[in-house]
């Protein structure tokens, strides 16, 4: 099974929206970069996975940097607090869980 980066961008994106919904009209952009930049993310890993060009360690490292620069760019949005910029990133990372996993072969998510 491969990955659909515009529908997991579109599921991310979702699940983005309803964390910072009070603050939407002025992350929107943000968010919408940021969902589509995670599901990329996810699609190179699956890809690199299945050339046999990166290892489980090597996935969960190259997931970490996107998450690290999603949580980054949330961070400088004013009125952002850490904790709601981790409940963006999670609740993101946990609607399109079992898809991801399940395409890569292992637990990522």
């Amino acid at each position: 099974m491969s990955l659909d980066a515009a529908q997991l961008g579109k599921d991310i994106l979702s699940a983005i929206k309803g964390v910072l919904a009070e603050k939407w009209p002025d992350v929107k952009d943000y968010g919408e970069a940021e969902a589509k930049k995670l599901a990329q993310t996810l699609v190179m890993i699956e890809a690199l996975r299945i050339s046999g060009k990166i290892n489980e360690e090597q996935a969960a490292l190259h997931l970490e940097i996107q998450k690290n620069a999603t949580r980054t760019v949330f961070l400088t949005l004013e009125g952002l607090g850490i904790l709601t910029a981790e409940a963006a990133i999670n609740a993101a990372l946990n609607v399109v869980k079992d898809t991801v996993n399940t395409a890569i072969g292992f637990t990522l998510l």
